[in-house]
């Protein structure tokens, strides 16, 4: 495991090397962030920006996507994995933000998690993106780079990995150390060939010099 300078030092390297990570879903506000991270899920975000081009024109309220047959929404999404679910989630998530929210997001994680299709890192992500609210959403990729760097342990479950980082990185670096790990995990420390001869962390890295030797 990381000491606490090694594990500075990695959020250092990794800020230098994408120093303008983001949200790479696109979205006008805190509900279409909300309906593009439902429709995230198994799916890749670049998918999720090819669908809501065209679905954030024909529907931009939360009215308008109850205000459809259930198979039009089905239909307007069918490209994107699970799109059958979603498309029941996305409508009784916007009836409830229509009966009890009037309409509006809400910006406690809590209450979002109450919505139909909204986990935990679901609501991390709206909360930090959409309202600053300092939170580490823990996807595929910050579990990834978190468990081979041995910030966390290898059979930590991602809430453990969340309460995990929570500790080791200090609270105003949440939200942008969320989005740097999803960088360096989707563009550098890729799930199948992860570019460790180029990475300025190696040498403190246990899986990618476990990967080197394998190569020698």
């Amino acid at each position: 495991m990381l000491t606490k300078q090694q594990i500075r030092y990695c959020l250092d390297e990794i800020a230098n090397m994408f120093p303008n990570a983001h949200c790479e879903l696109v979205h006008r506000n805190p509900f279409e962030l909300l309906i593009a991270v439902v429709l995230s899920a198994q799916c890749t975000d670049a998918l999720v920006n090819k669908v809501t081009k065209q679905l954030f024109e024909k529907y931009k309220t939360p009215e308008d996507y109850v205000s459809v047959p259930l198979e039009e929404l089905q239909q307007d999404i069918r490209s994107i994995g699970l799109y059958r679910n979603k498309a029941k989630n996305i409508q009784q998530l916007c009836r409830i933000l229509i009966e009890q929210y009037s309409g509006e997001v809400p910006k406690n994680r809590d209450e979002l998690m109450k919505l139909p299709g909204v986990g935990r890192k679901t609501a991390n992500v709206v909360v930090s993106v959409a309202f600053g609210v300092p939170a580490i959403a823990v996807d595929t990729h910050v579990e990834r780079v978190s468990k081979r760097l041995g910030i966390c342990r290898w059979k930590d479950s991602v809430l453990e990995v969340e309460e995990t980082l929570m500790k080791k990185i200090p609270k105003e670096e949440w939200s942008v150390t969320h989005h740097r790990l999803i960088f360096f995990g989707r563009y550098h420390c890729k799930a199948q060939s992860p570019k460790c001869d180029v990475c300025p962390l190696l040498h403190l890295c246990r899986e990618g010099k476990k990967r080197m030797k394998g190569k020698r």
